[in-house]
């Protein structure tokens, strides 16, 4: 189907481009989100007649996303979450987490919408997350991890904290081996064998 866009959409085109896209994606979700509109003379009329004040629109939603990367970009968030001992998350953080705790930390301005997670976050660690405040402003907030406020912290300084956690203790307790012995026999010390008796 070609549609001519009414904003910038990455991967696609800008403001008034006609481009051919599948039927389904303009039907169900270009189309009813108002970001483009059917190819067609008629519509090709109403989009030049108004395209000064599309793009007028567009570039003042820009200027207040701009505006408002300032204080998102860069942010760090910390969601303490279970986790095995392996650092595997039991669930998950989607998107829905990452807003919750960006509102919470006082970021009201980004909706579900915005927040662009590839895919969903199943381990322990530092995770950096792209949030689009418009299709022309988009900024990185850091996403920790982390299965304690302690733990969080040591991460925050660039701790791997799984690898200290499996870090091979050089200084432990070494078992005696006696090549002689039998198996599942106990290896005795030299200094504590049961004197023979004569």
């Amino acid at each position: 189907m070609e549609i001519i866009l009414l904003e910038r959409i990455e991967k696609l085109g800008a403001i008034g481009d006609i481009v051919t896209v599948k039927d389904g994606y303009a039907r169900n979700f270009l189309l009813p989100n108002k970001k483009a509109l059917r190819s067609n003379n008629a519509n090709k009329r109403v989009f030049e007649a108004n395209r000064a004040k599309i793009e007028a629109d567009n570039a003042a939603r820009r200027t207040d996303a701009q505006a408002a990367a300032e204080g998102v970009n860069g942010k760090q968030i910390v969601l303490i979450r279970q986790s095995s001992n392996a650092g595997h998350l039991y669930g998950s953080v989607a998107v829905r987490d990452v807003v919750e705790a960006l509102h919470a930390d006082g970021v009201t301005i980004v909706s579900k919408a915005m927040v662009v997670l590839e895919r969903p976050i199943k381990t322990l660690g530092v995770f950096d997350v792209k949030v689009a405040l418009h299709p022309e402003v988009a900024v990185t907030i850091t996403v920790n991890v982390a299965r304690s406020p302690e733990e969080a912290e040591l991460q925050s300084q660039g701790v791997d904290v799984m690898a200290d956690l499996f870090e091979k203790d050089e200084a432990g307790f070494t078992e005696d081996y006696d090549p002689n012995a039998e198996p599942g026999e106990i290896a005795v010390d030299a200094d504590e064998a049961p004197a023979e008796e004569a």
